[in-house]
């Protein structure tokens, strides 16, 4: 409580910045976050609650980017020049990381996770036994959950302004099939499964297909969905063009396990990932 106190009072009179207990609070923050103590955004405690932005959280990053100084960094034959450090004792968290593969300090991974040639920012974190496959990005404060596989090439967004703004959520066992796209605080359900090259945004149509009368979403895919992309027909001055969307055609079943579950998806519903 004394470090949020703090970081409201230095985000509303920036004549506190540089004083040795505003950047003690900020740095404190940030190695909280670096070790997963706390988050960008709670999770629910129970079902049908939401997630917490923790803005004052979004708001010490933010003042850590305007408080920190570039320095150079050497990791191997690489060479950084920045203001965030590297992530590091990754043998100590149990985390596993493929050269080149980059994770900022103040970016949390669980025990298990895998990193592939890949990219996690600030603020992101990133839980049990996920996988972020080669060229994937995790951009600042995303919440990715337990058991989920981003495939190649996949950007989650960051978002860190307005601090108010909902990050990125991919919640426990989601499979984010290869090049797609997921931003603008845009909610990925658990164990739902996006086929390759479906983007998500905070204001995309994801309209279910599966009953006989559409129903139509907003920046969030239901639990055990699966997506595939899609396009409806929108009127414009010009006439009436194709606007891509995002479509619902089937669930991943709860009866079976993650794995087989997911074959039985993909097949089923001729999803490419």
């Amino acid at each position: 409580m004394l470090s949020q106190n703090t970081i409201e009072q230095v985000w509303n009179n920036r004549s506190l910045l540089f004083e040795s207990s505003s950047l003690e609070a900020i740095r404190e923050v940030i190695r909280q976050l670096n070790a997963g103590e706390i988050r960008v955004a709670t999770p629910p405690e129970q079902e049908g609650d939401t997630w917490l932005v923790n803005e004052w959280v979004k708001k010490a990053i933010l003042l850590y980017f305007i408080s920190q100084q570039m320095t150079p960094d050497e990791v191997g034959i690489f060479t950084f020049h920045d203001k965030i450090p590297l992530k590091r004792d990754f043998q100590e968290k149990k985390v596993r990381v493929v050269p080149p593969a980059v994770a900022r300090y103040g970016s949390f991974l669980a025990p298990g996770v895998i990193l592939m040639p890949s990219y996690v920012n600030i603020g992101a974190y990133v839980d049990e036994r996920t996988m972020v496959d080669t060229w994937a990005t995790v951009g600042s404060c995303a919440q990715i959950g337990k058991d989920v596989h981003l495939s190649g090439g996949v950007g989650i967004g960051g978002v860190l302004e307005p601090p108010q703004a909902a990050p990125v959520i991919v919640e426990d066992g989601a499979f984010i099939g290869s090049r797609c796209i997921v931003v603008e605080g845009a909610h990925i359900g658990k164990r739902a499964v996006l086929g390759a090259g479906v983007t998500i945004t905070g204001s995309s149509k994801i309209i279910d297909v599966t009953g006989t009368e559409p129903k139509e979403y907003k920046g969030f895919v239901p639990a055990n969905s699966v997506v595939i992309p899609g396009s409806y027909t929108k009127e414009f001055a010009a006439g009436a063009f194709q606007v891509p969307c995002a479509l619902i055609i089937g669930r991943r079943k709860e009866s079976t396990d993650l794995k087989t579950s997911l074959n039985d998806a993909l097949r089923e519903n001729q999803v490419a990932v």
